[in-house]
């Protein structure tokens, strides 16, 4: 096990490290930079020399990417070109918001999946497994802005149940934000859902053909005892696993979420980073990106390693 966690871990920071040095380098092909963002129709000779020669856009571009790297070893992201502040400040605040929404999602997305995983594998191919399995289909193949818009149009125009966009601030009290969050929230669980049970389904189908079931029931164990003292416990852990790789795979879903409904996450703030050209924010954030995805698919490995008896055991 520590073996393979150390394979992660280093196949994670080599992944981590290509994917800044693409994102830095392609924003550099980009014409203009943050000082013509910043300036505009000021943008003039003089002021955009001062410009670049403040923020240090005049050294040479490996010369930039070698002292931003040498700072992010260290910990420090840098200073944003237009707010003029620490990255971190900027991030931290918009870091906890998309956290947020993220755990709400996952919290509601394993209690779904196994519910209905379960009763799909207890009637396996039956109407209620071919409907949940028809619904999972679907919400794995139809994008995330298209979810969006379907709540929206349900939940916040014909029902009015929920707010269409988040009007709260990016440093507003997690009770405000908790309030805001409910179309989001529920467009990453159901993409979170479908995965989960999926998996789910499929483990508990395969648990419930072993002898350990049959020897069960045979005993005169009641169905239900046995799904729910046996079974479930055993299924347990390829869903959590599951879902943790499904969080880190959906972070680009996240982006468009929070941009659809004017969250204010890291996502809303990577893409105001690209428009403005403010490389730092930018490259700070999608640092935070490939840090969480990372963690989680290393989390998702120990999750197998730790609670799968089959991979204890040394078995597929």
């Amino acid at each position: 096990m520590l073996a393979n966690l150390l394979t992660r871990t280093l196949s994670g920071f080599v992944t981590l490290v290509v994917v800044l040095v693409i994102v830095f380098f392609a924003l550099e092909a980009l014409p203009g930079d943050a000082c013509t963002a910043y300036l505009e129709r000021d943008a003039r000779d003089a002021l955009l020399a001062a410009c670049r020669e403040r923020f240090g856009l005049d050294e040479p571009v490996p010369a930039r990417f070698s002292s931003w790297a040498m700072a992010l070893a260290s910990g420090d992201l840098g200073t944003s070109i237009l707010r003029d502040r620490p990255v971190g400040d900027i991030l931290w605040p918009r870091f906890r918001n998309t956290a947020l929404l993220a755990g709400v999602a996952a919290a509601m997305a394993v209690p779904i999946a196994l519910v209905f995983g379960t009763l799909a594998a207890l009637r396996q191919d039956g109407v209620f497994d071919i409907a949940a399995s028809t619904v999972v289909l679907v919400a794995m193949t139809v994008p995330e802005f298209v979810i969006a818009t379907v709540l929206v149009f349900i939940f916040a125009i014909w029902l009015q149940w929920a707010p269409a966009v988040v009007t709260v601030s990016a440093g507003a009290p997690v009770g405000d934000l908790i309030g805001a969050i409910a179309l989001p929230a529920a467009v990453l669980t159901t993409t979170l859902v479908a995965h989960a049970m999926r998996v789910h389904r499929a483990t508990v189908v395969e648990y419930l053909a072993f002898e350990f079931v049959e020897a069960a029931r045979l005993r005169g164990l009641p169905k239900w005892r046995i799904v729910l003292f046996d079974v479930l416990p055993a299924a347990l852990p390829p869903t959590l696993s599951v879902t943790a790789v499904s969080l880190a795979g959906v972070l680009g879903g996240v982006v468009i979420i929070e941009r659809v409904f004017n969250y204010p996450g890291l996502g809303t703030l990577a893409l105001q980073a690209i428009l403005e050209r403010d490389l730092p924010v930018l490259q700070g954030a999608v640092a935070v990106f490939a840090v969480t995805y990372v963690l989680l698919a290393i989390t998702a490995d120990l999750l197998t390693e730790l609670l799968d008896p089959r991979t204890r055991r040394g078995t597929s």
